[in-house]
């Protein structure tokens, strides 16, 4: 079994910023990806009533890290649980748990990838087109090589090599659509 992914909006980061909102679906779990700042949030809603999921069947949301182009609406899951790097929130319940290795489902896991800030999380979705994983260490296919917000360059570089390591089929970055790695990625 393996899940499939969809993204929902593509993100960009220029005079304006939105963040690239991802469907991820295996079995029941039907998770959403930094579902942040976007132009309108129909862009968010419409492409799920466009495969029929209304907003309360999403099980799960999964914040790459904290800024708010990556979590402004996470509010329109109201039955979702919420996960980032150290813990899972779901109503008034806060369950600390490491996310190195967190599975959501057989396919779908998060691993810690400190580099944009210090509390990165990608997600890694084994698909039919093999490894797909959704991460901030880049923006978009180009980079930026120097994250301007990233603490600590070495961190970012150690973070990108990691992800590049395990023979990611296609990256999905931050503000950006799907690219597949090569030699010209930034590390």
């Amino acid at each position: 079994m393996t899940a499939s992914f969809h993204v929902l909006t593509t993100g960009y980061a220029h005079d304006r910023v939105a963040g690239t909102v991802t469907l991820l679906t295996e079995g029941d779990t039907l998770a959403v990806v930094d579902p942040g700042m976007v132009a309108d949030r129909g862009l968010i809603l419409d492409p799920l009533a466009e495969r029929g999921i209304d907003v309360r069947q999403i099980t799960d949301v999964i914040f790459s890290h904290h800024h708010p182009d990556h979590t402004l609406n996470a509010a329109l899951f109201p039955r979702a649980r919420f996960h980032d790097h150290m813990a899972v929130y779901r109503d008034d319940i806060w369950e600390d748990r490491p996310a190195d290795g967190f599975a959501l489902s057989p396919s779908i896991t998060l691993m810690t990838t400190p580099g944009h800030t210090a509390e990165d999380v990608s997600t890694l979705v084994r698909t039919d087109q093999g490894l797909v994983v959704l991460t901030h260490l880049w923006w978009g296919e180009h980079g930026p090589a120097d994250d301007p917000f990233a603490p600590d360059r070495a961190q970012l570089r150690s973070s990108r090599e990691k992800v590049l390591a395990l023979g990611p089929t296609l990256i999905v970055p931050g503000h950006g659509a799907p690219f597949a790695p090569s030699g010209a990625t930034p590390v």
